[in-house]
């Protein structure tokens, strides 16, 4: 057994073949102290020369034939040579060759039936006592000539002669991590460029005692003369040995990122995201209101006082006066309107307003403030197409002043009022647009006897179904004609423009108050309204200009009657009047409307044209019961 050289319990013991005999044969004795040991690998010098495992120095990068760092303890450093052979503990290299040190009975497997043993390991077989194996470490390399192993170096034990290891050594068993077989030499060395350096030399002898020699690698090919010079750093490339140099990057070094770039990526950034949200918060308040209630500004009270000449002042001082009236009888109803006349509650309004109730329908009557009360007829004239209606048991009545439909000029303000569709005390305004307009309404029962002929006040204010026997009132709130026809869009025209019921079109009519107050003065005291007359039968059939006096009258009658106004003037049959006072008449229609807008016993100068020549005649109006 081979004397122990140091007292460290967890070194490892080395036993060395002789000098170039191959890898240096390893038993390990394994202590129990954890410390950290590195794998030693083999490699190839700058030179090309093959070696063994790393010394420390060599690890450390300590190029081969510097100088190794001095032994601890005082000891001499090593030599700095890499595979010498040593001793350990006066052994001589021959006889470690064939020792193995054994714990707890192992022993080092050797060579069988003559094969080569496995390659020398870094690491012990087994733990001692099966305590847990401790880290690897590194080997330092075996003091040469017998000096004593530095401190920290493995101390020599047992060798552990006459125990039998429990089975035979296979050499062909899986050689430790990172050492090499016997039969996969490690490959060349292969450099960049093709440029490859000196084979490696590999060890002579295997790495278990009586393992044969391999047989020797011939000699690297010199490289051609013109091969390219290897650069000095690839010369000094080792992949299995600590760099020798620093590698050094060829061509242009990578550009670095700009940081004006990428700070101006960022404020981009910020301001896309900035201005999402600025648009997002806009949107909401803008939608919103904003991010509170929203009070709206308004006006405080005001009083509610007009000037009397305002549309509103007129409104207000006219509405007490005007009533709605629904009408029903004989299977027929409608609705008008009407305006109080007096105290005694006489109402004034269209005969067409009320003729459905007849003489026993039923007439009610819609005050401003909604109170109500039964009607009856007084009167009714289709011929001026005007009726009154008396209320009773009624106080507090307001009737509406009544102005004169001859100071009225074209172009003064007006304001209508009544009940449109049914929709009680509406109020529209507008201007007198013509005066004087002849129109005839009515006509439904064929005779003509219900044909009324006005002399109306044409105005723009809206008038529509259900206005008709409203009042039209001027800027003082005064009655200055009745609403009573509409021109229509269908070229129709009468009251509310027939049964159309159409809308209007700005073209209303009213019939002049200074006749209303005659006819509804004649209905209130008799009854019955009377017209006036020249006692003539026109022909309604002539076309030329003027109103033409037939030749015979109905049923074969005169048509100029004996006695009366135009036979005492002197007119004839077929004689043309062309003018009633000077005004141009066109048909028999506008002498009509011309001679009924006066009362009876009026003077009248008619311009007659006979035989081609023209001559006046002065006529005194007669008179005649209406119905």
């Amino acid at each position: 057994m081979p004397p122990a050289v140091a007292p460290d319990a967890g070194a490892d013991a080395h036993a060395s073949g002789p000098s170039g005999a191959g890898p240096i044969a390893d038993a390990h004795i394994h202590a129990d102290v954890p410390a950290a040991a590195a794998h030693l690998t083999g490699g190839i010098d700058q030179d090309g020369t093959a070696r063994g495992p790393q010394s420390p120095a060599a690890q450390n990068g300590i190029a081969p034939g510097a100088h190794p760092p001095a032994a601890r303890d005082g000891a001499p450093a090593p030599a700095a040579q890499e595979h010498a052979p040593a001793s350990v503990g006066g052994v001589p290299a021959a006889a470690q060759e064939h020792a193995l040190a054994s714990v707890s009975g192992a022993t080092a497997p050797a060579a069988r039936d003559g094969a080569p043993a496995p390659a020398a390991q870094d690491h012990a077989p087994a733990p001692v006592g099966g305590a847990p194996a401790p880290a690897a470490q590194e080997h330092p390399p075996a003091p040469v000539g017998g000096a004593p192993a530095p401190a920290g170096d493995p101390a020599a034990g047992d060798s552990g002669e006459g125990v039998r290891p429990l089975h035979e050594p296979d050499e062909y068993r899986t050689p430790p991590y990172g050492g090499p077989g016997p039969w996969a030499p490690a490959p060349p060395v292969q450099h960049p460029n093709g440029a490859a350096g000196p084979s490696p030399q590999y060890p002579a002898a295997g790495g278990y005692p009586g393992s044969p020699a391999p047989a020797p690698l011939p000699a690297p090919a010199a490289a051609p003369h013109d091969a390219a010079p290897v650069p000095e750093q690839w010369r000094q490339y080792d992949p299995w040995g600590a760099p020798g140099g620093t590698l050094i990057r060829t061509g242009e070094p990578p550009k670095r990122k700009s940081r004006r770039g990428m700070a101006f990526a960022g404020a981009l950034a910020f301001a896309l995201l900035a201005g999402v949200l600025g648009g997002g918060v806009g949107a909401y308040l803008e939608r919103n209101g904003g991010i509170t209630t929203v009070e709206l500004p308004q006006a405080g009270p005001e009083g509610t006082d007009r000037a009397p000449d305002s549309i509103a002042g007129i409104a207000a001082s006219a509405l007490p006066g005007v009533v709605t009236l629904h009408v029903s009888g004989g299977g027929e109803q409608g609705t008008g309107t009407g305006f109080v006349l007096d105290a005694q509650g006489h109402i004034l309004t269209n005969n067409h307003v009320v003729s459905p109730a007849g003489r026993s329908g039923d007439i009610s009557v819609t005050f401003s403030g909604g109170e109500t009360a039964r009607a009856t007829l007084v009167g009714k004239d289709s011929g001026y197409d005007l009726a009154v209606v008396k209320v009773k048991g009624v106080s507090g009545l307001k009737p509406l002043p009544l102005g004169n439909s001859d100071n009225v000029r074209v172009g003064d303000p007006v304001v209508a009022i009544g009940a449109p569709f049914d929709l009680q005390n509406t109020v529209t305004a507008g201007i007198i647009s013509a005066k004087e307009r002849p129109i005839t309404a009515g006509g439904e029962k064929g005779d003509g006897s219900d044909v009324s002929y006005v002399d109306a006040l044409q105005t723009d204010a809206p008038i529509n179904p259900g206005n008709s026997g409203g009042p039209l009132v001027d800027s003082r709130a005064r009655v200055i004609g009745i609403n009573s026809a509409i021109r229509a869009a269908d070229g129709g025209s009468g009251p509310d423009a027939g049964s159309g019921q159409a809308g209007s079109i700005g073209l209303g009519f009213a019939i002049p108050i200074n006749q209303g107050k005659r006819v509804a003065e004649e209905l209130i005291n008799t009854g019955k309204a009377t017209h006036p007359v020249i006692g003539v039968s026109l022909d309604m059939q002539y076309s030329g200009d003027g109103a033409r006096v037939g030749e015979e009258g109905k049923d074969g009658a005169p048509s100029v009657t004996a006695g009366g106004p135009a036979a005492k003037a002197g007119i004839r049959p077929g004689d043309v009047i062309t003018k009633v006072d000077g005004q141009r008449v066109h048909n028999g229609e506008e002498l009509i409307v011309k001679i009924r807008a006066h009362r009876p016993g009026d003077r009248l100068d008619l311009t007659v044209l006979r035989d081609g020549k023209e001559q006046t005649r002065a006529v005194t109006l007669g008179s005649s019961t209406g119905t």
